[in-house]
């Protein structure tokens, strides 16, 4: 499972270069942690998390804001969609999405306001698995260490298939038809994931790279110790050891980090602002649900992956929880009335930089088509108008016969006279 992780995403377009970016923070985390005499991969995994999860946290609070709105909207919303629940009809389904159009627009947000975040964190997140997977491919200092055993043993003479041989095996399982053992790095990545049975069968293959091989894992051991805990091992590994020679203090150990990673995940979900759902709502009881399965699921990956990934998700929910009661805190004091008039006032703005102000949009709407074009006032004066009606007045008298205007003329004649009659 390790290796199907590790080849699986970590070459995916976007992934990889942001992996590529993240490791370049591991690689510079490492090297501050080394000038100041700390060598250690897990407090430099630790240290890792808490930076880049403290640069996400604008992301994170415009997601909380979100989630924290569509909490309060989550009762309105739950009746509409119960008033149109038994209509299929077209025009009640348009009826349904007016009324929850004219919901959002009440509360300054969107259906997708909750989306962006989430889409912008997600590849970032991906990203960091690859690095934590292979720490020496993105770390110099953790690749110098074994590129020593690297050389001899690609100086012996048909290393390329005594290394496919134990590295297709468990627990490396870095396939050979994906990865060129021919190359450094490949060897690199295969020895990081060795554990102590691993590299006693190196050595019976190769017995030449004894000495070696007891300078690199000594080292290595150094490096990787976090807790008297090896990261590069999996829990489940150690705690069969333990079971097996009745090791009360290996058995826990062994169990410390799983156990704080679905902990740790239980609480960050708790914490996080939830909606007022119906008990009997389908979606209410899957949410419900995953609230209990993901820690469990994390507890599983912590037993069965190497301690680092473990130890990655412990402190990532850690950090998460310390990160959600700051927010919690921060947008209960600010109250839910000035997060939607914050929200209306955004999405006012972003109207206007469109094209037309929602007040214009309003004032149109309720405006008659004909009354459109404003009315122009004539510039005309009283004796320019007059001196009009004059000339208009004599090109009519002097009208030709069988012309329009003497037609008029006619007409106008004889509405006088029938005006005298009258009185």
């Amino acid at each position: 499972m390790y290796g199907v992780l590790a080849s699986g995403y970590a070459d995916w377009p976007i992934i990889k270069q942001l992996a590529w970016l993240m490791g370049k923070v591991m690689n510079a985390i490492y090297n501050v942690l080394d000038a100041v005499g700390i060598q250690n991969i897990g407090i430099c995994i630790i240290v890792f998390t808490i930076v880049v999860y403290t640069l996400m946290i604008p992301l994170t609070i415009k997601q909380q804001k979100w989630s924290k709105l569509s909490a309060v909207m989550s009762p309105e919303m739950q009746k509409i969609q119960k008033k149109y629940a038994n209509k299929k009809d077209q025009a009640s389904m348009l009826k349904q999405q007016e009324e929850l159009n004219i919901l959002y627009e009440k509360y300054g947000t969107s259906p997708t306001g909750g989306c962006l975040p989430m889409l912008i964190q997600m590849p970032l997140l991906f990203s960091f698995y690859p690095v934590i997977q292979n720490i020496p491919k993105y770390v110099d200092g953790v690749k110098d260490v074994y590129m020593p055993v690297v050389n001899q043993i690609m100086a012996t003479d048909g290393y390329q298939k005594i290394m496919e041989t134990i590295g297709s095996a468990s627990p490396v399982l870095v396939n050979p038809e994906k990865f060129d053992y021919t190359q450094a790095d490949t060897l690199v990545n295969v020895l990081y994931r060795f554990q102590d049975a691993t590299w006693a069968t190196l050595v019976d293959k190769i017995p030449s790279l004894e000495g070696i091989v007891s300078e690199t894992t000594a080292t290595m051991g150094h490096l990787n110790s976090f807790l008297g805990i090896n990261i590069g091992e999996t829990p489940f590994t150690l705690l069969m050891a333990s079971l097996t020679t009745f090791s009360i203090a290996g058995i826990i150990m062994a169990v410390i980090i799983p156990v704080l990673a679905g902990l740790t995940q239980f609480i960050s979900v708790k914490l996080q602002p939830t909606q007022q759902t119906d008990q009997n709502n389908a979606m209410a009881n899957q949410m419900k649900m995953m609230t209990y399965t993901m820690p469990l699921f994390s507890v599983f990956l912590g037993f069965t992956l190497p301690a680092g990934l473990g130890l990655y998700w412990a402190i990532s929910a850690a950090v998460r929880c310390v990160q959600q009661l700051g927010i919690n805190k921060y947008l209960n004091a600010k109250g839910v009335d000035k997060l939607i008039e914050e929200n209306q006032k955004k999405a006012a703005e972003k109207r206007e930089k469109k094209g037309t102000s929602a007040r214009e949009i309003n004032k149109m709407a309720m405006t008659s088509t004909r009354n459109v074009e404003p009315v122009k006032k004539s510039a005309m004066t009283e004796a320019e108008r007059q001196k009009k009606l004059e000339q208009a007045a004599k090109y009519n008298k002097n009208a030709k016969a069988g012309s329009l205007a003497s037609k008029a003329n006619m007409v106008s004649r004889y509405n006088s006279g029938k005006n005298s009659e009258d009185k």
